[in-house]
């Protein structure tokens, strides 16, 4: 029987001119069926720690004084099953030669978003693809994502891939999630040091996951899937 499955993605310093040198793509998924259950344990999480339950977790507002709330949204990420990640990160963009593969910098963020998805993308399953609206996807170019994941999915007539539709981060835990990880991950691919809690934070993921992050993980990896991803490799 096939399943449906929601597909949170966030992004972190893709614009090709933003003075940044790493780029992440993350997403979490979750079957449908799953989605309040794991919004509802979160909210909870928020409230053990005197937290509103519309408090948006972001890896900007990590901090010492929240840093045990943290450890356990992550915590609970790992431990509940049905909640998986897979993350790509270009480490230093200044490395891409899109005049050589004749592209676009727009046109190569497409094939990382492809990248990125094509390997939780099972044929017998549905997905529905939602993006953090605050990104520069304007409409456009959300068809067009859209577009591109269905075609190089052979999905022509989206069976596979129902929709791509941008939602507000605060709207959904699981986007905040997808934030978190990603932040993280950029965190460590910018050789950044300087806050206790997020390296924290960093070292707990790292126990968790059992990888060190700085290298891909195998393609199969179901929970905690990461391609570190090279121009010419």
């Amino acid at each position: 029987m096939s399943e449906t499955y929601n597909v949170y993605c966030d992004e972190s310093c893709h614009l090709e001119n933003d003075g940044q040198k790493a780029m992440v793509l993350g997403a979490v998924w979750c079957p449908v069926d799953k989605r309040l259950e794991i919004a509802k344990r979160i909210r909870e999480i928020k409230q053990k720690h005197g937290l509103k339950t519309d408090f948006e977790i972001k890896w900007t507002k990590v901090s010492q004084s929240k840093l045990s709330f943290y450890l356990e949204v992550i915590d609970y990420f790992f431990d509940d099953d049905d909640f998986h990640f897979r993350g790509i990160i270009a480490p230093d963009k200044n490395n891409l030669d899109h005049e050589r593969f004749g592209q676009t910098h727009d046109d190569w963020y497409y094939k990382m978003y492809f990248t990125m998805l094509k390997v939780i993308f099972e044929p017998q399953s549905h997905y529905r693809v939602y993006i953090d609206i605050k990104d520069t996807l304007g409409a456009t170019k959300v068809e067009t994502l859209h577009n591109v994941l269905c075609n190089n999915a052979y999905d022509f007539s989206r069976n596979i891939v129902e929709k791509v539709q941008q939602i507000h981060s605060e709207e959904s835990e699981q986007l905040q999630v997808a934030d978190l990880l990603i932040g993280a991950l950029a965190y460590l691919h910018r050789g950044l040091n300087a806050n206790a809690a997020k390296s924290a934070l960093i070292s707990r993921i790292r126990d968790r996951s059992g990888y060190k992050l700085t290298h891909s993980t195998l393609q199969r990896e179901s929970k905690f899937n990461l391609l570190v991803w090279q121009p010419y490799s």
